[in-house]
C-alpha cells in the first residue's frame, strides 16, 4: 500500500522542496499551509507520518499535542521541523508527542533518509509477526485511503470453522493453515494490488473491479485443493470433526472452507471504511455454504415492494424421549427457558407448522436404534437441512452417534444444566 506523508507548513517554497524530496512510488505527499485544513487531511487520510514546522504563530509543542490527541488510535509518526536549535526546545517538543526533532536548515539528503527510516519503521509496527501480513489497524487505514479512488473492489477472505479446527488441532496447526492459505493469497495478487489482516481468520485483498472475480474463483479452488492435507485420515475417512466437549460429549464440526464475499464501487458508493467493511460480512455471509468454499460478488440490487421483512428467531425445540419421567421434564425445563417445545414418546416425526430450530432425540436401545435411524432420516431430508440435532444415548459410542448426522453426542445419564447450555449455544447457531 502506498504510505502518505502530510506536511504542514505555510512556507511554499521549503514545503515545495520537502514534498520533492519525498514524492516517490511508494509514498503520496500532501502539503497543508493551514492548521485547519491539516486536522481535516488527518481524519480523512489518516496519514503515515506527520511533518510539522514552527512556521505558524502557535507554539510547536501545542500543535504537536492537538495532532497527537487527534490521531491517538491511529499512532501516526510526528516529526517536528524548527527554526530553533535550543535544547530545551527539543525537549519540550518531544515530551509534547512528537517522535523527532530537526533543526533547520535541513541536509536534503539525511532529511530523506530520515523520513524513510520513520515511514519503514511505521509499516513494520502494523505487521503480523506472525503472517507478515498489514493488521487490523493498517487494513482500515487501507480501506478508507482507497474510497476516493476511481476503480477498487474489496475481497472480504474469511475461514469458516477455523475456531473449532485450532480447538481440534491445536494452535500449531492451526497456524501452518493460516500461512499456507496467506502464502497462496499472497501469490495470487501482484505488486498493485494490497493483501492484509482483518482478523485471524479473515483476510483483506484490495484491488481493481476486472480482477477481483478472477482472484476469488482461484482462492476457493486452491483452498479447496489443500485443506484436506490439513486432517488427519481418521477425520478425512470419517467427515467430519469431534470436538471434545463436557463430560465426554462429542460435537459435530464440518471442515474448514472458505467464503468469500466482494464488494466494488461499481456497484455504489461508501463513505467510511466501516460501511464497507458491512456491506462486505454481508456479502460473505450469504456466500457461505455448509461444507465447502465459495464467493458472492456484489450486484446491483433488485428491489421489489414489501420485500424486506423483520427476520423470524426460531426458537421450537423438538423432543423425542421414551422415558415418560424425562420427557415430561425436559419439556418443562426448557419451556421454562423461553423455548416452545413438544415432546414425543414415539420415533414418528410430527405435522408441523415451523420447522424446529433444535431436536433432541434419545438414540433407543442399541438393537433396534430407533433414534439413530431417525437422526439419519432428519438430517436427509431437505425440510431439515438447518436443523440443529442433539442425539442423547446410554450407547457410549460417539462416531457410531455422529456418523448418523448429529450435531452433537450427549451420552447418558447427563446434567440438565449441560444441557440447557448446549440447547442455547446450537439454538443460535442455528438462527445465525
Amino acid at each position: 500500500m502506498q504510505s502518505v506523508t502530510l506536511i504542514i507548513d505555510k512556507r511554499l517554497e521549503l514545503s515545495t522542496k520537502y514534498k520533492k524530496l519525498l514524492s516517490f512510488d511508494s509514498n503520496m505527499v500532501i502539503v497543508s499551509g493551514d492548521l485547519l485544513g491539516a486536522m481535516k487531511i488527518i481524519k480523512d487520510k489518516e496519514p503515515d507520518l506527520i511533518i510539522i514546522s514552527d512556521s505558524f504563530d502557535s507554539e510547536l509543542s501545542d500543535f504537536c499535542k492537538q495532532v497527537r490527541a487527534l490521531t491517538y488510535e491511529m499512532r501516526p509518526v510526528i516529526v517536528a521541523l524548527s527554526k530553533s536549535a535550543d535544547f530545551n526546545d527539543r525537549i519540550n517538543v518531544l515530551n509534547s508527542g512528537a517522535d523527532d526533532f530537526l533543526s533547520e536548515p535541513v541536509n536534503p539528503e539525511e532529511f530523506k533518509v530520515r523520513m524513510k527510516a520513520h515511514l519503514r519503521r511505521e509499516f513494520e509496527s502494523n505487521f503480523d509477526s506472525k503472517l507478515i501480513l498489514p493488521n487490523k489497524n493498517y487494513t482500515l487505514r487501507a480501506i478508507k485511503r482507497k474510497l476516493d479512488k476511481s476503480d477498487w473492489a474489496i475481497l472480504y477472505i474469511r475461514i469458516d470453522n477455523f475456531s473449532s479446527y485450532k480447538e481440534a488441532y491445536t494452535e500449531l496447526a492451526s497456524d501452518k493453515l493460516l500461512q499456507t492459505y496467506s502464502a497462496i493469497i499472497k501469490a495470487t495478487v501482484d505488486e498493485n494490488d494490497y493483501v492484509g489482516q482483518l482478523e485471524e481468520d479473515v483476510f483483506i485483498v484490495i484491488t481493481n473491479t476486472l480482477k477481483s472475480e478472477r482472484i476469488a474463483r482461484f482462492l476457493t479452488m486452491a483452498f479447496e485443493s489443500v485443506a484436506c492435507k490439513f486432517y488427519a485420515e481418521h477425520d478425512l475417512s470419517r467427515g467430519y470433526m469431534i470436538l471434545q466437549g463436557d463430560e465426554f460429549a462429542g460435537k459435530r464440526s464440518d471442515f474448514v472452507h472458505s467464503t468469500i464475499g466482494v464488494v466494488t464501487n461499481e456497484v455504489g458508493e461508501y463513505q467510511d471504511s466501516m460501511q464497507v467493511l458491512n456491506s462486505l460480512t454481508q456479502i460473505c455471509d450469504m456466500a457461505k455454504l455448509p461444507n465447502r468454499s465459495n464467493y458472492l460478488v456484489e450486484r446491483a440490487k433488485i428491489v421489489g415492494e414489501g420485500s424486506i421483512q423483520e427476520r423470524f428467531y426460531n426458537n421450537r425445540v423438538l423432543i423425542f424421549e421414551a422415558d415418560e419421567a424425562l420427557r415430561l421434564l425436559l419439556n418443562t425445563i426448557l419451556d421454562l427457558q423461553g423455548y416452545k417445545t413438544q415432546a414425543i414418546e414415539t420415533f414418528e416425526i410430527p405435522e408441523m407448522d415451523v420447522v424446529p430450530a433444535l431436536i433432541i432425540i434419545d438414540a433407543g436401545d442399541l438393537e433396534k436404534k430407533n433414534g439413530l435411524n431417525l437422526c439419519y432420516k432428519i438430517k436427509q431430508s431437505p425440510e431439515f437441512k438447518d436443523t440443529k440435532v442433539i442425539v442423547t444415548s446410554v450407547i457410549h459410542d460417539k462416531e457410531l452417534v455422529l456418523n448418523t448426522g448429529a450435531d452433537l453426542y450427549l451420552p447418558k445419564p447427563y446434567e440438565i444444566s449441560n444441557l440447557i447450555r448446549w440447547v442455547d449455544n446450537l439454538v443460535k447457531e442455528f438462527n445465525g
